[in-house]
């Protein structure tokens, strides 16, 4: 083959130098944000920040600059240019830039720029907790997910695959749609349903068996509503003045 008909590997981003410290600010700042965040669906032991999964995708399919001297022809283009990339990544890894349209739209593009407009699908066999299909997904690209764990696997599709097919799309429940929300964009209409059926469920509940969860008194006559039992062994105090039954346990929480 000859050396104009072989093909020119383009080093990738994250071969070259990706802004690791922003990168890792957002990536910490993310385990105290509860608030919305999908870890906050189910525990998973080690779920990787959704920053990280981010940011080393996009790294991972953006052509460094040096490595398109047909598009930056000097050393001081390339370097502007991978300048460039660096600021879209720090904006890219901040929570609150999750959602953000312009930038996401953005970062595809670059995406697009450097496959040649077909970037290629994202498969993680062993998904996990599901940040990377998740911030595949985000990015624009065509995600697939998998995992031996069924606990994994339900995650996967609660994240990835369910709310998909309903993007865009109103509630359903009875009176929710004709609300003072016109637009439902993404997974927000779904999202209303979950919130508004799961209240229905739990009011339900209360009323179909609510007795037999009797709330606990409290010293001071007023009445609580028992969140969980602790359970222990006990044995009868010797004590003759005493023969209270004592709980054998160490820890009080």
């Amino acid at each position: 083959m000859s050396t104009d008909a072989q093909q020119v590997v383009r080093r990738k981003l994250i071969e070259v130098s990706i802004p690791l410290q922003k990168i890792n600010e957002e990536s910490a700042r993310e385990k105290s944000i509860r608030h919305g965040h999908p870890s906050t669906l189910h525990l998973w032991w080690s779920r990787k920040p959704l920053a990280t999964a981010r940011a080393v995708l996009f790294a991972q399919l953006v052509d460094d600059p040096a490595s398109r001297p047909d598009l930056y022809t000097t050393a001081d283009e390339q370097n502007a240019e991978r300048k460039k990339l660096f600021d879209l990544m720090e904006r890219l890894v901040v929570w609150e830039n999750s959602n953000d349209k312009a930038l996401l739209a953005e970062a595809h593009q670059k995406i697009l720029e450097s496959t040649d407009g077909n970037p290629p699908p994202i498969l993680d066999p062993f998904a996990g907790g599901g940040s990377i299909p998740l911030e595949a997904q985000r990015l624009g690209l065509e995600a697939h997910a998998s995992d031996l764990n069924p606990v994994a696997v339900l995650i996967n599709k609660a994240l990835i695959e369910i709310p998909p097919k309903f993007s865009g799309q109103p509630p359903v429940f009875p009176g929710a749609a004709d609300e003072t929300i016109q637009d439902w964009p993404r997974a927000t209409g779904l999202a209303e349903d979950v919130r508004r059926y799961g209240q229905w469920m739990r009011d339900e509940a209360e009323k179909r068996i609510g007795h037999l969860y009797p709330k606990a008194k409290l010293p001071d006559g007023s009445e609580a509503t028992v969140i969980a039992w602790i359970w222990a062994r006990t044995v009868t105090c010797p004590n003759p003045e005493c023969q209270i039954d004592m709980p054998l346990t160490s820890k009080w929480w």
